[in-house]
């Protein structure tokens, strides 16, 4: 899935990201998604995971259930 976003989020902004939305995250998920960012990812990769983070607790249940899957997908 390619962002429409033409910003280029770093490592620590996608950390950030990570961190303020994960009292909304399943456990799982933010598992995935800080093991993602302990090895270094390809920027289209950090891209999509920060915008799959934002607004992450703003998101109905079946949105967050098909980021979820998407934030699993991501390798």
């Amino acid at each position: 899935m390619a962002s429409s976003c033409p910003i280029d989020h770093t490592p620590e902004q996608v950390k950030e990201k990570l961190e303020s939305q994960h009292p909304f995250l399943p456990a799982n998920i933010y598992d995935k998604a800080a093991g993602l960012l302990r090895q270094e990812q390809h920027q289209e990769t950090l891209n999509e995971l920060f915008h799959l983070l934002k607004k992450y607790d703003l998101a109905e249940t079946r949105e967050r259930k098909t980021r979820d899957e998407k934030i699993l997908a991501l390798a």
